[in-house]
């Protein structure tokens, strides 16, 4: 698992502001674990008594609506932080991080990053701003979902994945999601999804190779997300 001096989340999150000193107390004070693939790091209502880094992959956070859907909110990529806000709220969690593929999480405790609030101003500040930059993306999305389509919404997603999460060597998309967490993506039913992805194949757009997704024309997508 490392030092938390050469962490990635060290270097991408609020962490950064850290001293040598505050570092050290982070290291003797967090806990490591190992998430299996489709395993929660936490759910909806829980409490959860510090904040997450994410050393390793990629979870989804979603809520389950009342007819059973999971509206995926965002992704989280190593380098990033969790539970943040509902730690600062005082509030059990909103949304349920899931793991997409195997993942390292360390977590730290609250009562050690209050303390970090209470001593290092620039630490407060960058949580602050993660916790605001959050706030945008939520109500992007928002105004996402309300004003495009759902064939707009779609390409925005699928250029997103390959932009934030890259290819494999065969050129298709990093990041697999199932039919249906796509279509929880980007909001709506997993047949409107398939329909729309095997519209999009037809057209030379993407390419379909079983679960893989590979992107042929990213100029075309732009064009219909925009």
């Amino acid at each position: 698992m490392g030092k938390c001096e050469q962490c990635i989340v060290r270097e991408l999150s609020s962490l950064k502001a850290l001293n040598k000193g505050e570092l050290l107390r982070l290291a003797e004070c967090k806990t490591s674990s190992v998430i299996k693939k489709g395993d929660p790091i936490f759910e909806e209502g829980d409490t959860v008594n510090g904040i997450y880094c994410v050393t390793v992959g990629v979870c989804k956070l979603s809520k389950l609506s009342a007819n059973g859907k999971d509206q995926i909110v965002k992704l989280v990529k190593a380098g990033e932080l969790l539970g943040q806000r509902s730690m600062i709220s005082d509030e059990p969690a909103n949304l349920s991080a899931v793991a997409l593929e195997d993942m390292e999480v360390c977590f730290i405790p609250k009562s050690e990053v209050l303390n970090f609030f209470d001593t290092n101003n620039q630490f407060s500040m960058n949580l602050m701003k993660t916790i605001c930059g959050d706030l945008k993306e939520t109500s992007d999305h928002l105004v996402s979902v309300s004003q495009k389509t759902v064939k707009e919404r779609l390409a925005e997603t699928l250029i997103y994945l390959q932009e934030t999460f890259g290819k494999n060597e065969d050129g298709s998309l990093r990041i697999q999601l199932s039919r249906e967490e796509m279509a929880g993506m980007i909001g709506t039913a997993t047949e409107s999804c398939i329909r729309l992805l095997s519209d999009f194949n037809k057209l030379g757009l993407i390419e379909l190779n079983g679960k893989k997704i590979i992107l042929k024309d990213i100029g075309k997508l732009k064009r219909i997300a925009d």
